[in-house]
């Protein structure tokens, strides 16, 4: 699974599924041993936890980079290679 982004101690990554019909566009977010799902089109967690501020995190670094998450996820569905992105600052 490609990483995309790292931005305190949080991973950001997407899976690649070519040809195969996949949930809502989607990226998945590491820290420590937490693992959450966010929904990319809305910054919603989908599944899992991080604690609450990491969460608040990432739903800041979505909706910053919303439109190069997207580009990403229709890269990787078409087995294209990811762009990074830049990490929260």
């Amino acid at each position: 699974m490609p990483e995309i982004s790292r931005f305190f101690g949080i991973v950001i990554r997407m899976f690649m599924e070519v040809e195969a019909q996949h949930n809502t566009p989607h990226f998945h977010a590491y820290y420590q041993e937490y693992v959450a799902v966010f929904g990319i089109e809305t910054g919603d967690l989908l599944a899992g936890d991080l604690p609450k501020r990491q969460c608040r995190l990432v739903a800041a670094w979505v909706e910053l980079h919303r439109n190069e998450l997207t580009k990403d996820w229709q890269a990787l569905q078409q087995g294209q290679a990811p762009q990074a992105i830049q990490p929260l600052q």
